[in-house]
């Protein structure tokens, strides 16, 4: 790390040894797990709009296009492993640092590294429901399923998404069968919120109370280009809370930040986690 970033770890460290820190985390906490985010440094998109809700509800084919390519991509979902900034901020939890972990990310690798009550706003793509019965089954046994259903599939993923899906050719997916509910023979989805859902409302008071009740919002690895994330930040500015980010490349957050660290998280969260072996705490 370069002079400048040393510094301002250290002030973060300062206010990370205060407590009553919120974490609000982004696609970009999860790349070093190989799952990519969706802007990159630049800030543009990698790819075109993802799902929406009222294609996947209206479409069949967009449906079975959408689960043939998640049954691929959900390989390398379910692999990930936590890396070391998920592991810093559980490890910060346990030390009793943190008001609350609340996640923009879909692929529970908070929870997979040991953090415990996250707020998901969007979702997690290991759980399943149905559209018609609203009944919740595991990812892995509609994977399971999915399986036995499409013996023959056999077509290759030439790139993941940060949703779970990958793109593939629609020649590709000739053949592919999707399954309905085991329960009522309905419409399964993925239990995450596409593009046009909206995050339920208790989710967000649960989240936006994390944030009023924090002494620091700490932003990892949003761009903050979407109101899903930066409604927070405002939250938090009209509530006199400070607000620290540390992400790489351009957030929409930098105007309303008091501290912004543009570094890669898998080298500046694990140093962070290091030095509070020294801290002595302070009672909220």
């Amino acid at each position: 790390m370069d002079l400048q970033v040393v510094e301002q770890v250290a002030r973060l460290n300062d206010w990370l040894a205060e407590g009553g820190v919120t974490i609000l985390s982004g696609a970009g906490l999860s790349t070093d797990s190989g799952i990519p985010d969706y802007r990159g440094p630049s800030g543009s998109a990698r790819r075109g709009t993802p799902m929406t809700y009222q294609t996947f509800t209206s479409d069949a084919l967009a449906r079975r296009r959408y689960w043939a390519r998640s049954h691929l991509g959900w390989r390398t979902i379910g692999d990930a492993r936590p890396n070391g900034g998920h592991l810093a901020v559980a490890r910060w939890q346990r030390l009793g640092l943190l008001g609350g972990v609340i996640t923009q990310n879909v692929d529970g690798l908070h929870q997979a590294a040991g953090a415990r009550e996250v707020v998901e706003l969007h979702g997690n793509l290991a759980r399943i429901v149905c559209l018609d019965c609203r009944e919740l089954t595991s990812r892995a046994e509609l994977e399971a399923r999915l399986t036995l259903a499409n013996p023959h599939f056999a077509a290759e993923a030439t790139s993941i998404n940060p949703d779970g899906d990958v793109e593939l050719d629609d020649a590709e997916l000739d053949g592919f069968s999707v399954v309905p509910c085991r329960s009522c023979d309905g419409v399964l989805k993925p239990d995450v919120v596409y593009f046009g859902e909206t995050v339920p409302a208790d989710r967000v008071e649960i989240a936006f109370a994390q944030v009023e009740a924090a002494r620091t919002l700490l932003i990892l690895g949003s761009s903050l280009t979407v109101m899903s994330g930066r409604r927070f930040v405002l939250r938090a500015v009209r509530e006199g809370i400070r607000v620290a980010i540390v992400n790489r490349g351009v957030t929409r957050g930098e105007p309303y930040a008091d501290l912004v660290i543009d570094a890669p998280l898998g080298v500046v969260l694990p140093n962070l986690a290091a030095d509070t072996d020294t801290y002595r705490f302070i009672s909220p």
